[in-house]
């Protein structure tokens, strides 16, 4: 799923790699797949001991997953403690995602975060989303309930099949891989990338009575940012919290926090996607 393969000769300022794409219903890629693979093909061009803490990246195209995706790493910068790079992911020759990724060399300095909520339902006494979906004869509910690598376990009211009707533009669920990862630190960076992508919008879709099923819909994710602030493990469950301060110009903003177990903030992420309605296609 993350995993990349050296190859040679298709920009001589880069270097390439090739990624392995996961099969969809919907015949797209998933974005965060596809930031997870950039970001782990930036990695393999940085000494390991500088660690990845941010990444800012644009979703151009729609990716085709019955295609590799060729991933081209720019190494733009290294100083004495940062790195930068810039990864193009390629299909049929052009861009689908563009990004900057920054690895800093461990440092000490100042320590403040802000506070986990209090109050949250574990995870285990939470429904699956195969307990939820897992009766549904479709493809797109069958690829939730029994596809996705990730385990995700609904805080506040799942809106797959109706909306939350308290308006409330703000999701918490608990996520963690399936299955036990290896303890290479990067492929956790990385997985925590792959899954931030999953439920960034649905704080504004909360807001407005809508949800995943409603016809007519379209979103796509546009831009993505992260920030990795401390060690996690990806197949420990963590608390990721989303909210949307502000949905305009068929455009809504997402902003999410994950914390351990232990209530230590360890990445926070910010998505703007596009949201169209039915209900204003004839003023567009």
């Amino acid at each position: 799923m993350l995993e990349l393969s050296s190859e040679g000769g298709v920009r001589t300022h880069e270097d390439i790699f090739v990624g392995r794409t996961i099969t969809s219903p919907r015949g797209s890629v998933f974005g965060g797949q596809v930031m997870a693979q950039a970001a782990t093909a930036a990695m393999r061009t940085v000494d390991e001991e500088r660690v990845i803490h941010s990444m800012h990246g644009y979703f151009l195209r729609a990716g085709n997953t019955h295609e590799p995706i060729t991933f081209g790493v720019e190494r733009m910068r290294d100083g004495r403690s940062f790195s930068t790079r810039r990864v193009h992911a390629y299909q049929f020759g052009t861009p689908i995602l563009s990004g900057i990724f920054s690895f800093q060399t461990p440092s000490q300095g100042l320590e403040h975060q802000d506070e986990c909520p209090k109050g949250m339902p574990d995870p285990e006494s939470l429904p699956t989303a195969q307990d939820m979906l897992g009766h549904i004869d479709l493809p797109q509910a069958r690829a939730v309930a029994y596809e996705r690598p990730f385990d995700i376990r609904y805080i506040t009211p799942a809106i797959f099949l109706e909306p939350d009707e308290r308006r409330d533009p703000f999701n918490a669920v608990w996520v963690r891989t399936h299955k036990r990862l290896p303890d290479d630190p990067r492929l956790h960076q990385a997985a925590l990338a792959y899954v931030s992508d999953y439920v960034m919008l649905e704080p504004a879709l909360r807001r407005h009575g809508k949800s995943w099923i409603d016809p007519g819909m379209n979103l796509a994710s546009l831009d993505h940012a992260m920030w990795w602030h401390r060690p996690a493990r990806a197949d420990e469950w963590l608390l990721y919290v989303q909210a949307s301060p502000s949905a305009s110009g068929a455009r809504a903003l997402g902003e999410g926090r994950m914390f351990d177990r232990e209530g230590n903030l360890v990445a926070t992420t910010m998505q703007e996607g596009m949201v169209r309605l039915p209900e204003f296609r004839d003023a567009d």
